[in-house]
């Protein structure tokens, strides 16, 4: 797979906004419709552009509280890693999960409507997986742009 500085400049342009047209990628980057329309279609079937995402003020979709959630396993064998990962996957309010090196194992971000929703994702969904040792909550308080 060859990547060249027009791609990586296309790539720029669309994680700077992905709603640009085509026409406007091509006059950004000094190329013409056609070839940044190819470029683009062959970085999406190479699977180095892997989708597009739509960012939207979480507390209007009931997400107004993020948690950072610190997870230590009991045992490190690869079944309890497949494992915890496949259960981890099925929970929504878990927006991202970072395999991680340091005290803990993994590192979550949960996305839930309040502290009392948070409680309950915590009693109810994340005390219930098997192989959970540890957790340790930090509350976003803000993001700085």
């Amino acid at each position: 797979m060859k990547i060249d500085e027009l791609d990586i400049q296309i790539m720029k342009k669309l994680t700077e906004n992905a709603r640009f047209t085509v026409k406007e990628i091509a006059s950004k980057i000094g190329l013409t419709i056609t070839p940044t329309f190819e470029r683009i279609k062959r970085l999406e079937r190479l699977g180095v552009i892997k989708g597009y995402t739509l960012l939207v003020e979480k507390k209007f979709i009931d997400k107004g509280l993020r948690v950072l959630c610190q997870v230590s396993l009991k045992e490190h064998n690869e079944k309890q890693i497949n494992l915890f990962e496949n259960e981890i996957q099925s929970l929504n309010e878990v927006s991202e999960c970072l395999h991680i090196a340091g005290n803990f194992d993994y590192l979550l971000s949960v996305e839930v409507k309040d502290m009392e929703a948070y409680e309950g994702f915590l009693k109810q969904k994340l005390a219930t997986l098997s192989n959970i040792s540890q957790v340790q909550s930090s509350f976003v308080l803000g993001i700085i742009r």
